[in-house]
């Protein structure tokens, strides 16, 4: 007899539901969210499972990585598909979601999420400290600036991280009134940008080490952070059947509703890893407005930018940059600018 074996995952505990091949519920627990309770649990009902099956949340990574090494298949099914199927059910208690997601891994109608390597989410932690650090750096210095106002002191539009500290300190020690209240703003956001440069020094030498990284570099306007972006994101190349796939994937193609004889096509979707799409999108803006060296890419966007606006040329190209990386995974291969091309 074949069970089918499913979870419902919270952050203290998870509940169990098996159920045979013609849906009859043969066993339900509830334990901690613990490999080793589950493991316990599942063998002594049967040893034979050697499938679990869960959607995808906030203990994913543990869960999976925990139970592949106690020797089952994991199957992890994609949240917003289940939520659908479980909204059918009159009331949501752990109980219920656990035998609703027993009857999706019977029945085969899931779409399975790719877990992501443990390399992979070991450089997103990276980039993810390297983004927050930044940010509450930005916010000091946006404090800092608005409090200073108080003296008539303004500073200039542009100041660059580098130089904040030397300009303001000096600034705020030179007027004397406010050195009691600003000195420690500024001392903490020193703090902050130092740590900014180690953590941003640690995915420059982590780029310069990785061959991959280098190859994606070589399409104009792709530096280091949207290649290491794009890399841990996707993680596995061969996941996706064809590259359109990717930019799809990363929510930047548009939405469609059609019915009878309405067919809408909205703005693009937005599913998927914001990160990587905001990467692409500076990418795309960087290929079109600072990079010096032409190529039939740049043109392509220059001409498109022209008929449809700045914006919606820019997203194209962050759609057609998913491709063109993609492909070059795949293959291999670095960017070719093919001939020389005239300006437009």
């Amino acid at each position: 007899m074949n069970y089918h074996t499913a979870l419902d995952v919270s952050l203290r505990s998870v509940s169990i539901c098996i159920v045979d091949d013609e849906g009859t519920i043969q066993f339900e627990a509830k334990l901690p969210s613990e490999v080793e309770e589950i493991d316990k649990c599942l063998r002594r009902f049967n040893p034979e499972i050697k499938s679990v099956g869960f959607e995808a949340g906030a203990l994913t990574q543990y869960l999976t990585y925990g139970l592949q090494a106690a020797g089952y298949e994991v199957i992890c099914l994609e949240a917003r598909q289940v939520s659908a199927a479980l909204s059918a059910m009159r009331n949501k208690t752990d109980k219920n979601d656990a035998r609703g997601i027993a009857q999706i891994l019977r029945t085969g109608w899931y779409s399975r999420v790719h877990v992501k390597s443990m390399e992979s989410h070991l450089i997103r932690a990276l980039l993810s400290s390297r983004k927050t650090i930044l940010q509450k750096c930005v916010d000091l210095e946006n404090e800092i600036r608005g409090l200073i106002r108080l003296l008539g002191i303004r500073l200039p539009g542009t100041l660059y991280h580098g130089i904040y500290d030397a300009t303001v300190r000096q600034t705020i020690e030179a007027d004397g009134s406010m050195v009691d209240t600003l000195i420690p703003l500024l001392d903490a956001r020193l703090v902050l940008y130092q740590t900014y440069l180690k953590l941003d020094h640690q995915v420059k030498v982590l780029v310069r080490e990785d061959p991959i990284c280098q190859r994606l570099m070589t399409v104009p306007g792709v530096g280091s952070i949207t290649a290491v972006t794009f890399k841990a994101a996707v993680d596995d190349p061969g996941r996706f059947k064809r590259s359109r796939n990717v930019a799809a994937h990363f929510g930047l193609t548009p939405r469609r509703f059609q019915s009878g004889e309405l067919d809408h096509a909205g703005r693009i979707s937005k599913a998927g890893d914001p990160e990587v799409r905001c990467a692409l999108y500076m990418a795309a803006h960087s290929l079109v407005v600072r990079s010096e060296q032409w190529c039939s890419l740049k043109v392509w966007g220059i001409q498109l930018m022209r008929t449809k606006g700045h914006r919606r040329a820019t997203v194209a190209m962050a759609r057609k940059l998913a491709v063109i990386l993609h492909q070059m995974w795949i293959n291999g291969t670095d960017f070719r600018y093919g001939p020389a091309e005239t300006t437009p």
